[in-house]
């Protein structure tokens, strides 16, 4: 047994949570808003996604972002981690604003690893939520570091939508091992797996 809260947090005991793959109902599940976003809970939910991300970040060389109900609590809360920046959680993160200008871009998901497509996503987006002090905050995405595309796919998690939902072209969609051997290097996840 882990022990209670309180220890968790002493002992920064990491969590690696399983990950829900297609077809699990809880990933269709639209996610509740968090009452308190300062709330313990909330703080070990964002380390629990933060430990998950990074093991698959390492495992895979895949993992820019997860959401909640990924790993099976359906609460608004997404966590980001990019590469050489601080880790951000966004608690009820929601659209305020969309480009009229779209991009089509290249997308898979930790919840099904093994295929990848091409989805629309809109250029610039504005996102308004809190952070785990409960303040709110606004942040402007565009295509630097594929910011716009990440919050999008991460907050469409928040309502059980996939990214398989938003695909342009069926037959833009192909296998993990295709996907590298093709269209890797020219794409977000150009980085490659930092196994050990």
């Amino acid at each position: 047994m882990v022990g209670s809260t309180e220890d968790i947090e002493k002992k920064g005991i990491v969590a690696v949570r399983t990950i829900l793959q297609l077809g699990d109902p809880g990933l269709r599940e639209v996610a509740s808003r968090v009452a308190d976003p300062a709330a313990r809970e909330i703080r070990l939910l964002v380390a629990d996604l933060a430990d998950t991300l990074a093991h698959w970040r390492a495992s895979t060389g895949y993992g820019r972002g997860i959401a909640a109900p990924q790993i099976g609590v359906a609460r608004r809360v997404i966590f980001l981690q990019l590469p050489e920046a601080e880790p951000w959680p966004l608690v009820n993160p929601e659209i305020t604003w969309r480009s009229a200008e779209k991009i089509v871009v290249w997308d898979a998901c930790l919840s099904f690893l093994s295929i990848f497509m091409q989805v629309e996503r809109h250029r610039e987006i504005v996102v308004r939520y809190q952070d785990l002090q409960g303040e709110w905050k606004e942040v402007r995405a565009g295509e630097e570091r594929d910011l716009s595309e990440l919050l999008q796919h991460e907050i469409d998690h928040l309502d059980g939508i996939l990214a398989i939902d938003r695909i342009t072209d069926m037959r833009t969609m192909c296998t993990r091992e295709e996907f590298e051997k093709t269209y890797r290097a020219g794409s977000p996840y150009a980085v490659a797996a930092t196994k050990g």
